[in-house]
């Protein structure tokens, strides 16, 4: 369960930066929530250093901060912004993309009160360092383990949980996106579906014909009575007749990585749209651009991690190369 953070208790600065995040820009409650609990940690540590305490964690639980205001804010040094990173990997074992993000909360931070508004004089972070993450390569079912996975649906909600598993494994939906949508999301005649992704941007997904029956499917014993408010317009629902959450995806994602004996290997259901998108690069031929406007992507190279296949194809190319036998045997005599 996500931490509770009385905002009341945080510097108005932060938080009319957090209000510039989620309602203008359109970040998500759990992106909004990070940067929070970011900049929260970050001025503990500023006021525990002022304190002269050893930690953060020896001021009191609820305290209050409002009290910071521009004065205070103006003095922090690029300094104090290291001292703060350091203190994350040596005393809370933040790694590096940990780390890397509480600096994105602090940069974006101050982008806001220097650059944009102008609050105080200079931005102290404009030079900062930070180590950069490693780029791992996504995690993904192959082919044969998606079969399985969609092969493995039983119970009571068979119907539905094969519905959410067929929308991950073909669309690459993120989580957020699947619980979000609505049923007037889905036009079954133009075999399309519209799903809001980040900062409520909209796109259009064409639906193949395995997603189409399995809506199809589902729509006909989909809940209908003794829903209320919102919960009327969404498409999943519940066992409690409501809109279905996201950890009740997560656990019911779980439960059938674990009957085909994937579960404990680090798979989730931000796993299955690394697996859609694979399987769609890799079996599929479907063009890097193409892949970056159906996963709802800003930029061109957070979809490039999915050539990391194309190395592999071409090194098997190469082998396969009519001349290369001819070759290495002319090299020998």
């Amino acid at each position: 369960m996500a931490d509770y953070i009385d905002r009341t208790l945080l510097p108005d600065l932060v938080n009319e930066y957090i209000s510039e995040l989620s309602i203008v820009k359109g970040r998500s409650s759990q992106t909004v929530n990070e940067y929070l609990s970011d900049l929260r940690l970050f001025f503990r540590f500023l006021v525990s250093k002022k304190k002269s305490l050893q930690s953060p964690d020896e001021l009191e639980k609820n305290y209050d901060m409002s009290y910071i205001g521009v004065d205070f804010i103006s003095e922090i040094t690029l300094k104090d912004v290291n001292e703060f990173l350091i203190y994350c990997a040596s005393d809370r074992s933040n790694n590096t993309t940990t780390r890397s993000r509480k600096a994105s909360s602090i940069r974006g931070f101050f982008r806001y009160v220097a650059d944009k508004m102008h609050y105080i004089a200079s931005n102290p972070v404009s030079q900062l360092e930070v180590a950069k993450k490693k780029k791992e390569l996504p995690r993904y079912l192959t082919l044969d383990e998606s079969i399985k996975l969609l092969d493995s649906v039983q119970g009571p909600n068979k119907t539905r949980d094969y519905c959410i598993l067929t929308l991950f494994l073909n669309c690459g939906l993120r989580l957020a996106e699947l619980v979000g949508l609505n049923v007037r999301d889905i036009n079954l005649s133009e075999k399309t579906m519209i799903v809001t992704g980040k900062g409520n941007k909209q796109r259009k997904i064409y639906l193949n014909k395995a997603c189409v029956d399995a809506l199809e499917a589902y729509l006909e014993i989909r809940p209908k009575d003794r829903l209320k408010g919102d919960d009327r317009n969404a498409l999943f629902i519940s066992r409690l007749n409501k809109r279905i959450g996201r950890q009740a995806v997560q656990l019911m994602v779980y439960h059938y990585l674990e009957v085909i004996g994937l579960d404990g290997q680090h798979y989730s259901c931000h796993k299955l749209r690394h697996t859609a998108a694979t399987l769609m690069y890799q079996h599929g031929n479907v063009d890097v651009l193409v892949l970056k406007e159906m996963l709802g992507h800003e930029a061109i190279a957070t979809t490039e991690i999915y050539t990391h296949l194309e190395n592999k194809q071409l090194r098997e190319a190469a082998k396969r190369n009519p001349l290369s036998k001819e070759f290495n045997e002319s090299e020998t005599e």
